[in-house]
């Protein structure tokens, strides 16, 4: 991992140094899709096209992993129930650290199809997972072909390196949602390590909604090597088994490319040029190693 990607910071250590049993290799190349929703509600497209990754109507079987939530039970039950009116055998994952740690826990996903993690804090829920069987289990099934998806938390933790929410110093409360961020500087965004299911992006969520597009940026100028793929509300990135992206949903995914861009040095005010910038709505394709856009027509 280029040590860019990860900001130093005292409860960061811990996981930095876990995320290297968390991670698949990446000379296997997963036969699996991931679909990842920005959060807010979802239409009944989205949760359709979820199901049918997952092998249709009959034939899906879908672990809920609700860690994320406040209150993780009623969650889950929640979303496994608005899977099985999909046509899905769906059911609840609700583990702790020491039961994500028990080779039992992890058996129960030998058959799933697919993986849903909901939303909530993502701070709870990649702990309780990083380094342990069933977090192997999860890749093991997502290599074989099963869909792994989540919503808000549930997405940010899907890709090797996890936006937190956290920043230093804590941002503006004056707006709509506390969350705020007033300045693209270095050193203010905390990332740590996420379940390591996409590599070589960080995803955001609500973006156009809570007008995230600082926190984003920041992020990436100061780690140029990652993709930063901001999602709305209501908008799934669906990635396929050959890396290929596809918008689908009400919204859009917002790209920030950084990867050919020049950029101050360190130790100086941040700043770049040449950075790429794609906003891609729904029925939009792209190739994150070309850069290749294919907008609908």
């Amino acid at each position: 991992m280029n040590p860019l990607q990860v900001r130093f910071l005292p409860r960061a250590l811990v996981l930095l140094a876990l995320l290297a049993t968390a991670t698949p290799a990446a000379a296997q190349r997963p036969r699996g899709h991931l679909f990842i929703v920005g959060g807010g509600s979802q239409s009944d497209s989205l949760v359709a096209r979820f199901v049918q990754l997952a092998g249709g109507r009959g034939h899906a079987r879908i672990a809920v992993v609700p860690m994320a939530s406040g209150d993780a039970q009623a969650s889950g039950d929640e979303k496994a129930a608005q899977l099985r009116d999909f046509g899905a055998d769906a059911f609840v994952l609700l583990v702790t650290r020491a039961q994500a740690e028990s080779a039992s826990t992890a058996r129960r996903l030998d058959n799933v199809t697919g993986i849903w993690f909901t939303g909530g804090d993502q701070t709870r829920l990649a702990p309780v997972l990083h380094g342990t069987p069933t977090l192997a289990a999860m890749h093991a099934r997502y290599r074989a072909g099963a869909v792994v998806g989540g919503t808000s938390a549930g997405a940010a933790v899907i890709s090797d390196s996890m936006l937190t929410g956290n920043q230093h110093p804590p941002g503006d409360t004056l707006g709509y949602y506390g969350d705020e961020y007033p300045t693209i500087a270095r050193g203010v965004i905390e990332i740590v390590p996420g379940l390591g299911f996409l590599s070589g992006v960080i995803v955001d969520q609500h973006f156009v909604r809570r007008e995230r597009n600082n926190r984003l940026f920041a992020v990436v100028l100061e780690r140029p090597s990652l993709l930063g793929a901001g999602i709305d509300e209501s908008t799934a990135l669906e990635v396929g088994p050959d890396g290929s992206w596809t918008v689908r949903g009400d919204g859009a995914v917002v790209v920030y490319d950084a990867r050919a861009a020049r950029i101050t040095a360190p130790g100086r005010a941040l700043g770049a040029s040449g950075v790429r910038l794609h906003l891609l709505p729904a029925g939009t394709t792209f190739d994150p190693k070309t850069g290749r856009v294919s907008l609908p027509n």
